[in-house]
């Protein structure tokens, strides 16, 4: 089981918007050296959605390569087209990630029973461990505990990231899947309490900036040591706030651009912050002391 800090890493890109694996390596060594548990390629900060297929698979393959084994490599490949998402997650098992993060189908907006049918196919067509990915605020779409407890059955659907920011819903979600069923905070603002509760990491936004901080988070909220859980969160607060402003990725590769760990590149329609929403940014680093 993957447990701790895994970030949600974004895909560092030239300024004319064509990947900049140079600076990919450089994270990825950061994370690395920071103690960061595992990385997510192509998740949703990685800007999965405006990258083509041959993209998404590629930089995939480069995570797994140049990594080496050194921590962890789980790739997001959900799709809202069920035959999609069985092409992405056979790409990257292939190449050998660890595990892959599937999200719900977004736009299509299908029915508990249509996300079950979903899910089991691409558990049934791909052998590799695969997370799921609730997430309602971004898809339109939300998945039940009731579901997510009937897809937890299948023997290599081994966790959940849960995005929702509800605490009460995700520690209803802890008391009900089994215990060897990993559920993962994907909310930065309630992740130190959802972990505290029983969730073994979380797959984090925040990481990208301030990685050895969220490291040091997730190994304290796994002792089970609640003061420097909350020192940390508390340090961390407008920090959160900051990175969403604007929809995720825009702030947080606003905020690497401005710390110099890559060019402000990032693909239409998204586009960089500007005005008061950078400098809210600006703030936050500023006071997160970095």
């Amino acid at each position: 089981m993957i447990t701790g800090s895994i970030v949600a890493l974004v895909t560092p890109m030239h300024s004319n918007g064509q990947i900049d694996y140079s600076a990919l390596d450089g994270l990825l060594d950061w994370h690395v050296a920071a103690g960061t548990s595992a990385i997510v390629a192509v998740g949703t900060t990685g800007e999965s959605a405006t990258l083509d297929v041959h993209e998404h698979l590629d930089l995939i393959r480069h995570c797994v390569k140049y990594l080496d084994g050194r921590i962890p490599v789980i790739a997001g490949t959900g799709a809202n087209s069920t035959r999609e998402a069985i092409e992405l997650t056979r790409g990257a098992a292939s190449v050998g990630v660890d595990a892959c993060l599937l999200v719900t189908p977004y736009y299509n907006r299908p029915s508990q029973r249509g996300l079950y049918e979903h899910f089991r196919a691409i558990a049934e067509a791909v052998d590799v461990p695969q997370i799921l990915y609730n997430v309602p605020s971004r898809t339109a779409v939300d998945m039940s505990n009731e579901t997510a407890c009937r897809l937890a059955a299948l023997h290599n659907i081994v966790g959940i990231k849960d995005a929702t920011g509800d605490l009460s819903r995700g520690k209803e979600l802890l008391g009900m899947v089994p215990e060897d069923f990993a559920v993962y905070s994907g909310d930065d603002a309630t992740a130190a309490d959802l972990m505290l509760a029983g969730a073994v990491g979380n797959i984090s936004v925040t990481a990208n900036v301030v990685p050895e901080r969220v490291a040091a988070l997730c190994a304290a909220a796994l002792a089970g040591d609640e003061a420097t859980v909350k020192e940390i969160d508390a340090s961390l607060e407008g920090l959160n706030s900051a990175l969403f402003v604007e929809a995720n990725p825009m702030p947080v590769k606003y905020a690497l651009a401005k710390l110099g760990r890559m060019q402000s590149g990032i693909r239409l329609p998204l586009t960089l912050p500007e005005g008061d929403a950078a400098a809210l940014i600006d703030a936050a680093l500023e006071g997160t002391g970095i």
